[in-house]
């Protein structure tokens, strides 16, 4: 069997020993509780990390410290999952009898139409999953200010790397850091950062709820995060190197990418991102069962959910991600039967673009038919 180059071998070809570097490392405080001194010290003490880990924990301050310092803002908060952290969030800064209204993300003349006297929040998502779609980050905070509304986004695609939607007035960032933060597809968190005022009412009531992060998990994030910018400059290569490959071949018929010349928000992607960051998606030019098999031929590109790890991973979006959502609606947002979604990684560019090669072989493969037949008599 052919061997990948060095790089691919070293994601896939054996663990890794862990390295063992004494106080170097972030200490993992494995302790629900903290001793205080007397009783005075313990009243005052619930607002600190060294109280009752629910409060907080000295592990997760660093992980905390350094995503708010990777995002430019004022704080942060980490939690047992992504959708923790989106959920409290929500519950923090609103009132119960919650409305929504959708949007097209790109339309910001449907975003200042949507905005009703009751609207408190605007929620945003760029780049979006799966098609890859680059929200005008100055259009949208400029449109919540005017409103007086707070900005929030899923900025999960775009890591802190790529985007710092911060500096375009955004209020929140919220992040799935099972993800690119954490980096290693061997945990699950969430994060949210921003300003002061907003981090500390998400506090109380992440303190409510009970929602928090493990410091085992929070250690594991912030190992994760030292190789943070590293692993996203490689895969942001590594993507659009995919993706140029992907649109030039005569078995696709769209693909999707920031960067990519052909995407329909190029200049703004270009205008508020360093990367286009490790995401492709792309449409084989014929049917659902060609998608399937195509995804099913990878073999570097690991067939499951989830992504932003350092190996490729392919998923189906209509058969993962967005199989809750009616088909009707998933048409109007084009998420199609044949859109095949790649989280690309950190091996070699060439081992996975062949790896690509080889499973687009598949599309127009007629299925095999097995014609059962009566035993001789």
């Amino acid at each position: 069997m052919k061997k990948h180059h060095p790089e691919t071998e070293a994601v896939r070809g054996a663990a890794n020993l862990e390295k063992k570097n004494g106080p170097l490392a972030t200490p993992i405080y494995q302790t629900s509780t903290f001793e205080v001194t007397d009783n005075d010290e313990q009243l005052r003490a619930t607002h600190t990390d060294h109280f009752y880990t629910r409060y907080g924990n000295p592990t997760n301050t660093v992980a905390e410290k350094t995503i708010s310092s990777l995002e430019c803002v004022d704080a942060a908060l980490t939690f047992s999952s992504g959708m923790g952290a989106i959920t409290t969030t929500l519950m923090a800064l609103l009132k119960t009898g919650i409305e929504t209204t959708f949007v097209d993300t790109t339309d910001y003349e449907q975003h200042a139409r949507a905005i009703r006297p009751n609207t408190k929040v605007l929620y945003l998502e760029s780049p979006t999953n799966p098609t890859l779609r680059v929200v005008d980050l100055k259009k949208v905070g400029a449109i919540a200010r005017e409103h007086n509304l707070l900005g929030m986004i899923d900025s999960t695609f775009g890591t802190p790397i790529n985007q710092r939607p911060a500096e375009f007035g955004i209020d929140l960032i919220l992040h799935s850091g099972t993800k690119y933060l954490a980096g290693h597809t061997d945990m699950i968190c969430g994060v949210v950062a921003g300003r002061k005022d907003l981090i500390e009412k998400i506090w109380e009531t992440r303190t409510t709820l009970g929602n928090c992060m493990d410091p085992h998990a929070s250690w594991m994030l912030v190992r994760g995060l030292k190789t943070l910018a590293v692993r996203v400059a490689r895969q942001n290569e590594n993507a659009l190197r995919v993706a140029e490959f992907l649109a030039d071949h005569a078995k696709v018929r769209s693909v999707h990418h920031p960067f990519l010349q052909t995407h329909p928000q190029y200049a703004v992607a270009r205008r508020q991102m360093s990367g286009g960051g490790g995401m492709v998606s792309f449409e084989v030019e014929g049917s659902a069962a060609d998608a399937r098999r195509v995804s099913e031929a990878m073999r570097l590109f690991t067939l499951a959910p989830s992504l932003g790890g350092v190996e490729s991973l392919v998923s189906i979006p209509v058969l993962t991600s967005h199989a809750m959502i009616p088909a009707a609606d998933r048409v109007k947002m084009g998420v199609t039967e044949q859109l095949i979604r790649l989280s690309v990684g950190i091996e070699n560019a060439d081992d996975l673009i062949a790896d690509l090669e080889r499973a687009l072989e598949a599309v127009g493969t007629p299925q095999k038919v097995e014609v059962a037949s009566a035993p001789p008599r």
